[in-house]
């Protein structure tokens, strides 16, 4: 296991490349299996869920093939079952069942670790397969999902906490080679679903509306091969524009989509940062007075999820009483103790955690919760006065692409150990 030694209070100076972005590449990769021919995604970051979802079409019988962020995949002859030891590292696998179901008519598919049935966003993906006229059972484990044929059906997919990426990705996947129409209703709005549903048309698939809740799919006979680049990950460009207003003097993101991340840039200009767009550039300057704010996290393009641990961490740092309200994830402030540690005045009411800026953090051994915790972590430790041990780093590996070499490019004191 490793861990990151980070020794902080050193400005970020220069440009960084951003990746292509992970949350497309996996539906993307999973679509892949819905056609026999040959298929090339481009701008696929190198980073622990892609190489998992990989392995996994590789043990499904696809012929995989990865050069400098290419990825050529052929799935001429698959197999319907997805074995637990390889799903059981990464909840986002269950992408799989869809195009299983699709093409082959049964996926039989472990349930992630930890994952259960019912709140679980995952209950959304099976309630749409059984409108399309699969039967679906949990057994030892597996979720088996079965169809004679898949017929075109409405279907809501909204849930408690709003409309679900994956399971809108996952039933569209399933309705693109079903007979008939299907209409999704309280889709999902997010560019990464517009980014699979440009690639499905690209196979031959006929979605129309994606990017809006409304997502209608005529069913074809059959795909075909097809290449395609994926879009550049918001949440990546996020962390390093509000790295850059917590410990830069001048940093610019490169290969960005600037419309895709109006939510986080408005925030950070409300609170005195100065972000200057031109093409797919950014750059963002922190602000000499800077103040807090009120966030509250919503379905894009409302503030991302993704970015809230960040933009805390930024919080804390920040003049004044900010306010973080959490709508999608409530229990996604387990970062919270951690950045305490680090001298942080975070009070939780609830999903709600009221950020009392403090002028200095200190570093301390502290432990990554999840993905983005992790990088809310390195944020705090890159301004904080002395050394901040990470632990647990796997967990920003799972979807940052290299990100302690990126920030060590723009002056960041990082080293990676072995723990």
């Amino acid at each position: 296991m490793e861990k990151l030694i980070i020794r902080g209070n050193g400005p970020l100076n220069g440009r960084v490349n951003i990746s292509g972005s992970k949350n497309s590449s996996l539906p993307i990769l999973a679509a892949t299996l819905l056609t026999k021919e040959e298929c090339v995604i481009r701008r696929v970051p190198d980073v622990s869920d892609t190489n998992y979802l990989l392995q996994i079409l590789r043990s499904l019988g696809a012929e995989v093939e990865r050069a400098s962020g290419t990825v050529t995949v052929k799935c001429e002859t698959i197999k319907s079952e997805a074995p637990y030891d390889l799903v059981r590292k990464m909840r986002a696998s269950v992408c799989v069942m869809g195009p299983l179901l699709s093409r082959l008519h049964e996926a039989i598919v472990s349930l992630p670790g930890g994952c259960v049935i019912g709140d679980r966003p995952v209950d959304l993906h099976l309630r749409g397969f059984e409108a399309l006229g699969a039967n679906v059972r949990v057994e030892g484990g597996n979720v088996i999902v079965k169809a004679s044929e898949l017929v075109g059906s409405e279907i809501n997919m909204r849930g408690k906490h709003g409309s679900t990426v994956l399971g809108t990705d996952n039933v569209m996947m399933a309705a693109a080679l079903a007979k008939g129409t299907t209409i999704l209703e309280g889709a999902a709005t997010e560019p990464e679903v517009v980014d699979l549903a440009n690639f499905l048309n690209n196979m031959g698939a006929r979605i129309e509306g994606a990017g809006t809740p409304r997502i209608v799919i005529h069913g074809v006979d059959e795909l075909h091969g097809a290449e395609h680049t994926v879009i550049p990950d918001r949440i990546e460009a996020g962390t390093f524009l509000v790295a850059g207003a917590m410990a830069g003097t001048e940093v610019t993101l490169r290969r960005t989509r600037p419309d895709h991340l109006t939510a986080v840039t408005d925030v950070l200009t409300q609170c005195g940062h100065s972000v200057v767009t031109k093409g797919d550039t950014m750059t963002v300057r922190p602000g000499s007075t800077s103040t807090g704010a009120d966030i509250k996290t919503e379905a894009y393009p409302g503030f991302p999820t993704d970015m809230q641990a960040q933009m805390c961490a930024l919080f804390c740092l920040t003049p004044g009483i900010s306010v973080v309200t959490e709508t999608i994830f409530p229990q996604r402030f387990m970062y919270v103790a951690e950045l305490t540690r680090m001298g942080a005045n975070i009070q939780m009411e609830g999903a709600t955690a009221i950020v009392h800026g403090v002028e200095q953090m200190s570093g301390a051994p502290v432990m990554a919760s999840d993905l983005r915790a992790s990088a809310a972590l390195l944020l705090a430790a890159i301004k904080a006065d002395g050394v901040t041990e990470i632990n647990r780093v796997y967990h920003i590996d799972r979807g940052y692409e290299h990100i302690d070499d990126k920030l060590i490019d723009l002056g960041a004191d990082i080293q990676r150990l072995n723990a």
